[in-house]
């Protein structure tokens, strides 16, 4: 099962048993930050787990103690200073919020330590989310001067109420 999966090469994948994936979100070293290829992998996996038969469910992790750290800094540097950047990350923040949501398979996330940006897009809008003691979920825009996007624009006022995700 997992084989059919390693364009995407910036997650692992896990068969933890029959019908079962584990994707496990890596970058070691930096809580699981998503550089460009993970910011990527993110946005498309899901497209190939729906289209899988072999899945029925699908466990989403971060690798270590981190769920993610957001986005990695290096990538946020390259979305300031280049337009071509920007626009792609964008349009895979787009696809990963609709791609998460379009997936026809039960996806359940088992949130742990820091859960930021792209990472915290596919703990919250995960058919189930499971946050342990140590889970810290924020949301990054807000620290670096930007307005929340994405799936901050619909998940917050879902989980919590208009008034308080305002």
């Amino acid at each position: 099962m997992t084989e059919r999966y390693k364009q995407f090469g910036s997650l692992q994948f896990e068969q933890p048993m029959a019908g079962v994936l584990r994707v496990v979100m890596s970058n070691p070293g930096r809580l699981n930050a998503a550089d460009a290829a993970m910011h990527r992998d993110l946005a498309e996996v899901w497209r190939a787990i729906d289209a899988d038969p072999e899945v029925r469910s699908v466990i989403v992790r971060g690798e270590g103690t981190a769920f993610s750290a957001g986005g990695d800094l290096d990538l946020v540097a390259e979305m300031a200073d280049d337009f071509a950047t920007r626009i792609r990350v964008l349009r895979e923040a787009r696809d990963l919020v609709y791609n998460v949501i379009n997936c026809s398979k039960p996806i359940i996330s088992a949130i742990q330590g820091p859960a930021v940006g792209a990472g915290l897009v596919v703990g919250l809008l995960a058919d189930i989310s499971i946050a342990g003691r140590s889970a810290r979920i924020l949301d990054g825009h807000t620290r670096l001067g930007l307005s929340a996007g994405d799936h901050a624009a619909i998940v917050w006022p879902l989980l919590c109420g208009m008034a308080k995700a305002k």
